[in-house]
């Protein structure tokens, strides 16, 4: 849960040292608290389960076989604890392993590469996205499931401008930072967004939930 002051409660885990204080010292620096630190996915499973923070956020890559530890690891919190949203970082794209964490329900799943961590203000947003039920997904992800576009189902009704909004949308984005980068106003965002929703036909819910299950509309449009 949430701590004393509101501040997210996060588990990092990374074998590398170095990597591993680097993102804790991120987080920290964006005001959340690091209640536990893992090596492996064993103890990454461990340290969720006592401490059962808000987020969880782990290198993909871990002992003992360095294959896809932390993706397995992701499964198991979010079949264990729903509460804990999860965040994984990768060095390197991986396709198949963000089709997994999607899988049928990707609230509160976030993946990224670790580059990103080297821009604080955008890494600390994706913690927070991920942790409120959202989606965030590495712009470079976003490409490579965007290259593989199929015809057909309600997609094709957005417009290039709505598809340009919901792939923002799929990399965390606020609406602010939407409405700044493709320079449109807040409200003029705010009608794009609620056109890709009744176009996409999904009823009404929250924001963050509907944003999430648009982003997966147009994501698996792309499957071949």
């Amino acid at each position: 849960m949430t701590g004393a002051g509101g501040r997210l409660r996060v588990v990092v885990a990374e074998d590398s040292f170095l990597t591993r204080a680097g993102v804790v010292r991120v987080l920290e620096g964006a005001g959340m608290a690091v209640v536990g630190e893992a090596r492996d996915a064993d103890e990454l499973l461990d340290q969720v389960r006592e401490h059962r923070p808000d987020v969880a956020v782990t290198d993909i890559r871990m002992p003992p076989t360095n294959t896809d530890e932390g993706v397995r690891a992701a499964e198991s919190i979010r079949a264990e604890h729903p509460a804990t949203a999860v965040l994984v970082l990768s060095q390197y794209v991986n396709e198949s392993y963000a089709r997994r964490l999607l899988g049928e329900d990707a609230t509160g799943v976030g993946y990224l590469l670790k580059d990103r961590v080297l821009e604080p203000i955008g890494f600390a947003d994706a913690v927070r996205q991920v942790c409120r039920g959202g989606l965030a997904l590495d712009p470079e992800v976003v490409e490579r499931m965007l290259e593989r576009r199929r015809p057909g189902g309600p997609v094709d009704r957005l417009t290039a401008r709505e598809r340009e909004v919901l792939a923002r949308m799929a990399e965390g984005r606020s609406n602010a930072a939407i409405a700044t980068d493709l320079g449109v106003s807040e409200a003029t965002l705010f009608r794009h967004i609620n056109a890709i929703f009744g176009k996409l036909e999904l009823a009404p819910d929250t924001d963050d939930h509907r944003r999430v299950l648009a982003v997966l509309a147009y994501l698996r449009a792309q499957e071949r």
